[in-house]
């Protein structure tokens, strides 16, 4: 706990003009500077992370799930939004949604590694629905019980990725790349379905979300090129 309140001192100075001396305070005065970047999201990020710190087991609803993803995912896109001089009440209903299917889809994603800590982020209300302990979670057993609970939260994922591409008509094209993460996150559900949402499948730790390094960046020259996310 003593990390998070040395963040937070040193988040307070960078907005009163008194830098530490590290270096990565220094590159983030710097850039705070140059970009009047908002202290509110770096707050939020850091109060996100000592709540989930201090978390034990498992969120019990989805949306504890998608309000974790806010305040750390979306959190980090407000913020490039403002390095990028993006100022756009759209863009960031955008970047919103996007963080939220990259966060909860990375949730996913690192179930393996969490449950080597008794941890996991398949709310507890949707485990219970369909009839998953989180003791089988944290064993690693894999049954159709749990397939279904990570669909379930998978499809809440999805359906923030749609919601952050219907707004893509009327999001300024400066944002356009800073919301790319979207193709990635896009990338991570569709391969949580090759596996049939089994998240312990090892196939999905290959190269990047399941597919290979280079078919990735293809795949986000091509959106970027479009214009696209």
């Amino acid at each position: 706990m003593m990390r998070f309140q040395w963040w937070r001192e040193a988040l307070d100075g960078l907005y009163k003009g008194k830098l530490l001396e590290h270096p990565v305070i220094t590159a983030l005065g710097a850039a705070m500077r140059e970009h009047k970047l908002s202290k509110l999201w770096f707050s939020r990020i850091i109060d996100a992370r000592q709540s989930d710190l201090e978390m034990e087991g498992a969120p019990r609803t989805m949306l504890d799930v998608e309000k974790y993803a806010e305040n750390t995912a979306s959190a980090i896109l407000y913020l490039t939004l403002e390095a990028a001089g993006v100022r756009s009440t759209s863009a960031d209903h955008a970047a919103s949604h996007v963080g939220k299917a990259e966060g909860i889809g990375l949730l996913l994603r690192a179930s393996p590694h969490h449950s080597l800590f008794r941890r996991t982020y398949i709310p507890i209300e949707i485990a219970a629905k369909h009839s998953v302990s989180q003791e089988d979670i944290y064993r690693r057993i894999h049954s159709e019980g749990l397939a279904n609970a990570v669909l379930d939260v998978a499809s809440v994922a999805e359906a923030h990725l749609a919601k952050a591409r219907a707004l893509a008509s009327t999001v300024p094209s400066g944002a356009i790349p800073v919301l790319l993460p979207a193709v990635s996150a896009g990338v991570l559900l569709n391969s949580l379905k090759k596996v049939d949402f089994n998240v312990f499948d090892p196939r999905l730790a290959r190269g990047v979300n399941g597919v290979s390094p280079l078919w990735m960046q293809l795949l986000v020259k091509w959106h970027a090129f479009r214009k696209m996310y």
